[in-house]
C-alpha cells in the first residue's frame, strides 16, 4: 500500500505570537482541504512563557516576565504553562478522520506518543509513553507548571516527563503540539510566576527539577536542534507510515498567520481573557 504523503515544514526561530498564530493558520488549511497533513518543527525566539487555552493570566508575574524580556503568549490548546527556549517544538495538524487522529484523544495521543519515543530513541534516549501516571506520593504540584506533572501518554525518561504535548479538536481538525527540552535550567519558568513568598517558589523549583528533565541530563551532553529534529522525522515517517514532503507554508497560510498574530495571539483580549 503506498504510504500517503504529508508535509513536512521546518521553521526559523520566531516570537511566540507567531508560532501559535502559524500552527492555527496550517490547521485552518488543513481543515479546508486546501494542504495535507502538516508535521511542523520550530524554535522560540525570544524565550516564551505560554499558557494554556484557559489558564489564568494571575499565574503570571507580569513584572518579572518583563524584566527578563521573555514574551508571553496563550496557546488555543490546553494545559499550564511552559517556558519555551533551548528546546525543539513539533505541532500535527490533521483531519480528524486522518488515521493518526481517529479514535479519540487518548488514541492518537497514544499513536503520536509512540512516533516521539521512537525519535527519542534515534538520539539515544531510552523513554516511556505511560498510559497512567501517578503524582508521586507527597506531591503538591503548583497547578500553574506544566512540566511538573505527567499526564497520560506523556513522555517520561529516567521517570521524569520529558516531552509534555497538548492537543485541540474543531471543526473535524486536530492541532497537537509539544516540547522537546534539549538543554538548560528547566526551573527558570518559576521566576515569571506568581508565588505568595519566596519560599513557595523555591519549593516549587524544586519539586519541578524532581519531576522533570532535559535531553541533555539524560545523554550527558546537548543534542542539536538539528540533530532532534532529523530525529523526529525520521521516526514519525517510520512510525505513521508516511511520506513526508519537505515545503514551506503557502502565501494564504502566511497571509493568515499575521492575521491571527495581530487580531489574536499578540492582542491583550485574547491572551488576558482568563
Amino acid at each position: 500500500m503506498q504510504k500517503p504523503d504529508w508535509r513536512l515544514i521546518t521553521s526559523l526561530p520566531a516570537p511566540g505570537a507567531w508560532n501559535m498564530a502559524l500552527d492555527e493558520a496550517i490547521l485552518d488549511s488543513v481543515i479546508a482541504g486546501e494542504q495535507p497533513p502538516t508535521f511542523r518543527l520550530y524554535a522560540w525566539e525570544p524565550a516564551c512563557l505560554s499558557l494554556g487555552h484557559a489558564q489564568p493570566i494571575l499565574d503570571v508575574d507580569l513584572d518579572a516576565l518583563k524584566k527578563h524580556a521573555w514574551n508571553l503568549v496563550r496557546r488555543p490548546t490546553g494545559g499550564r504553562a511552559i517556558l519555551h527556549t533551548d528546546e525543539l517544538t513539533y505541532s500535527i495538524c490533521a483531519h480528524q478522520d486522518s488515521p493518526v487522529m481517529s479514535g479519540g484523544i487518548l488514541e492518537s495521543y497514544r499513536r503520536i506518543s509512540l512516533a516521539l519515543v521512537h525519535g527519542l530513541e534515534n538520539i539515544g534516549i531510552q523513554a516511556n509513553a505511560d498510559s497512567q501516571y501517578a503524582v508521586p506520593a507527597g506531591s503538591t504540584p503548583n497547578a500553574s507548571v506544566c512540566f511538573e506533572v505527567p499526564s497520560n501518554y506523556e513522555i517520561t525518561a529516567n521517570g521524569k516527563k520529558l516531552i509534555g504535548s497538548a492537543q485541540a479538536r474543531r471543526n473535524l481538525g486536530v492541532l497537537q503540539h509539544g516540547s522537546l527540552p534539549l538543554y538548560g535550567d528547566l526551573a527558570r519558568i518559576t521566576e515569571v510566576l506568581d508565588f505568595t513568598d519566596s519560599e513557595s517558589q523555591t519549593l516549587a523549583k524544586q519539586r519541578l527539577l524532581r519531576h522533570a528533565i532535559t535531553a541533555e541530563n539524560v545523554l550527558g551532553f546537548a543534542p542539536t536542534w538539528e540533530q532532534a529534529a532529523q530525529a523526529m522525522i525520521t521516526a514519525f515517517s517510520e512510525q505513521m507510515g508516511v511520506n513526508l514532503i519537505l515545503s514551506e507554508p503557502s502565501p494564504a497560510e502566511l497571509q493568515r498567520t499575521e492575521e491571527l498574530r495581530a487580531k489574536k495571539f499578540s492582542n491583550p483580549a485574547w491572551t488576558f481573557r482568563f
